[in-house]
């Protein structure tokens, strides 16, 4: 299952961007407003949990200075990654989009892709707040 956030422009350096999420504990702006915990587990890893959804254990996969940043689950029962993807458009601003990427059964897929697709564009229009 592959879903795609909207791109945002953000009135920050790609540089800038790319710093702030390669540290997670930033990704605490990021989150919905209906988020019930977040927690660092350490300099590449952080646990957050949604109300009524289970918790999800996130940790860093790759880091491509300063385009791209990709997150993906520390469990093997929900495997998938999250991408953002940085673009400059001119020295101060960027475009950011979010990738989600998991391998899912069709029923899975078909439970989760309405509440993941409002994540990540959650996601993509909260990158102001870094």
């Amino acid at each position: 299952m592959n879903l795609e956030s909207p791109k945002v422009n953000v009135e920050k350096s790609p540089e800038y961007l790319f710093n702030a999420l390669t540290d997670v504990k930033n990704f605490e702006k990021l989150m919905p407003e209906s988020i019930a915990k977040f927690e660092v587990l350490d300099e590449n890893a952080f646990i957050f949990g949604l109300k009524g959804m289970p918790e999800i254990k996130l940790k860093m996969k790759d880091k491509i200075a300063p385009n791209k940043v990709v997150l993906g689950a520390a469990s093997d029962k929900l495997p998938f990654t999250l991408t953002a993807n940085i673009n400059a458009l001119s020295p101060n601003t960027s475009e950011v989009q979010l990738l989600f990427e998991g391998d899912f059964n069709p029923m899975m897929a078909m439970m989760i892709k309405g509440p993941i697709s409002k994540f990540i564009e959650t996601l993509s229009a909260n990158m102001s707040k870094l």
